[in-house]
């Protein structure tokens, strides 16, 4: 199952808005239409925003009328620089603007630089696929058989190109005979754990429990749970890590019981330039997010309404960090990247 792929000169893409109710395919003919279309959560997740903002980059090349190679640049710069205002958090987008960029400026001519965009917006998506599933193979020896994993959001073929980080670790594991079973919080407030991970893991067969996120702390009690598994939007050098509002409070759950809590993210999720999650911008959405559910409003009007969308849990609260180089302690980061 592809999010999202570069088909001709379109970008297609699953609308994971849509999910659970209906498997819908949309289009987007240039940068501005997938900037809105992540503005509007239709994709989301780390590594696949890496690849749609390489292939906003890449529909505009396909589609420029630029005679030279400046004019060329000068409309991929305009389309990053529209794509870099979308989401604040995920590093991995602006990395796929940067690897996309430098592919178009180290190319001769126009006409090779236009190439250039493309493959590279194609490479990063193929990188995906083969790094998903060597995190999976890398993490599935962290689980046995009859474990019970905690998730929360989704990190999962929906977040990725396909396969997934956290869920690909699960998948891993399910593949190579360990009957293993999820419980997803249901995240608010999109719901992404209700609505794509349950979706995700119910099409792979694997057994899934979705709870609301005020019950974490009473599975944990209960000693439901043996292991969490999260994804990453970015990893500082000292291993403190941002991910969707609330993992801060399952990790500070799992310490409290004692229940290892492991971070999934391939290695360009990690930001060296940021010494520590102080540093990292919180991206803020819209209030109307949490005071609506669908177009039911659930907040009095004139209530304020706080709304990050993620938070930042500390490096000394995670058990390791599964990559697609090797498992890490958060301390250990710099040792992937050869620094």
């Amino acid at each position: 199952m592809r999010t999202i792929e570069l088909k001709g000169k379109d970008v297609v893409l699953i609308d994971q808005t849509r999910l659970p109710r209906e498997l819908r395919l949309i289009k987007c003919k240039n940068a501005e239409e997938v900037a809105r279309a992540i503005e509007r959560m239709q994709v989301r997740g780390a590594p696949a925003l890496a690849a749609a903002a390489a292939m906003a980059l890449a529909v505009t090349a396909l589609r420029s009328r630029a005679r030279t190679k400046s004019q060329l640049l000068q409309e991929l710069k305009r389309a990053a620089n529209r794509v870099k205002r979308t989401r604040l958090t995920a590093v991995n987008l602006f990395v796929g603007l940067k690897r996309t960029l430098d592919a178009a400026q180290a190319a001769p001519s126009t006409e090779r630089a236009r190439s250039a965009v493309v493959r590279e917006a194609r490479r990063i998506a193929e990188e995906d696929i083969r790094v998903n599933k060597k995190i999976g193979e890398n993490g599935a020896r962290l689980l046995k058989s009859g474990d019970v994993v905690l998730t929360h959001c989704n990190a999962g073929a929906l977040a990725t190109i396909d396969y997934g980080t956290a869920l690909g670790v699960i998948r891993a594991a399910w593949r190579k005979g360990k009957h293993i079973s999820v419980i997803a919080t249901e995240t608010r407030p999109l719901l992404q754990g209700a609505r794509l991970t349950a979706w995700e893991l119910k099409r792979e067969g694997i057994p899934v429990t979705v709870i609301t996120d005020s019950m974490v702390g009473d599975c944990f009690r209960k000693r439901m749970i043996d292991s969490v598994l999260v994804g990453a939007d970015r990893i500082a050098a000292n291993g403190d890590t941002a991910n969707k509002i609330g993992t801060y409070s399952i990790a500070v759950l799992a310490r409290e019981h004692r229940v290892p809590f492991y971070v999934v993210a391939p290695t360009s999720t990690i930001d060296f330039s940021m010494r520590s999650g102080k540093e990292i911008p919180i991206e803020q959405r819209s209030a109307e997010e949490v005071a609506f559910i669908g177009r039911t409003r659930i907040v009095p009007k004139g209530v304020k309404v706080l709304n990050p969308a993620f938070d930042v849990t500390p490096a000394r609260l995670i058990t390791a960090i599964v990559t697609e180089n090797g498992i890490v302690n958060p301390g250990e980061l710099k040792s992937l990247s050869g620094r």
